[in-house]
């Protein structure tokens, strides 16, 4: 695999002085990998996946911008900037698959602890998460994932349409939509979920994750789902969300709670 590795020490503008890191950038897939100063870390690592639609990547406020939030807690994280389907939807699972498997295979060198790497992911990039979390297996397969107002469904009476459309095709056959409907493709072995959304979210129904937490759920794989009162689509780590802390505060009790 052709890599590109380039070690830099202490953003000191984005991590405090007390948590240092070093970012390493990969090629195929494109990736950017966050490693925690070694004096705090716990071995988890999360790879995060950001939305837009499957034609665009909101790779800052859904993906770079997570880093502090995470190194903070030594943990180690990664954002793959993965490719776009046009037609083919391999190409963004296997680059999110890839990541985790590079994740996986670089645990010793990193200080990672191969058997507690997450998946992560918001809106699109939350579907393509429990896509890997569905259907990935072995070393591809992750062990948790983090899911902020994902599409989950391909059902048309409740996806976002953008996503179906640009993932599978305005005409993907029902076997298609089944496939990539992953409320459907929850058995006992999927990893274990921390869901988000919002209320008033007009883009991707909150039905989307609620099916999601009952397939879970129905399945004994343990599983949380937070839906905020306001804060529609799209917040990332932003103060657009009124309910930031909260949701931060939440995910941190996740986080500790395994």
């Amino acid at each position: 695999m052709k890599r590109i590795v380039l070690i830099l020490m202490a953003l000191a503008a984005i991590i405090p002085a007390t948590c240092r890191t070093r970012v390493i950038e990969f090629e195929n897939p494109s990736m950017r990998v966050y490693l925690p100063d070694s004096a705090i870390a716990t071995g988890r690592a999360v790879v995060a996946c950001p939305g837009g639609g499957y034609t665009h990547l909101a790779k800052d406020h859904e993906g770079y911008d997570w880093a502090p939030f995470f190194n903070e807690q030594g943990i180690a994280y990664a954002v793959v900037c993965y490719r776009f389907p046009q037609g083919n939807p391999d190409l963004p699972v296997s680059d999110a698959s890839n990541a985790i498997k590079i994740m996986r295979d670089s645990a010793e060198v990193w200080g990672i602890n191969p058997h507690d790497i997450g998946i992560m992911g918001s809106s699109a990039g939350g579907h393509l998460a429990s896509t890997v979390a569905t259907h990935a297996k072995g070393d591809y397969r992750p062990d948790f994932q983090i899911l902020f107002y994902p599409v989950i469904t391909m059902d048309k009476s409740y996806t976002h349409m953008g996503s179906h459309d640009n993932l599978i095709g305005a005409d993907a056959t029902p076997e298609t939509e089944l496939l990539y409907s992953n409320e459907k493709q929850v058995t006992d072995t999927t990893p274990r979920a921390f869901i988000v959304f919002s209320d008033d979210d007009t883009v991707v129904p909150p039905m989307n994750g609620i099916n999601y937490y009952a397939a879970l759920h129905n399945n004994g794989v343990p599983a949380v789902i937070h839906i905020y009162p306001s804060g529609d689509h799209g917040w990332g780590v932003t103060d657009g969300l009124k309910y930031k802390a909260e949701m931060q505060a939440d995910l941190r009790a996740w986080l500790k709670s395994f």
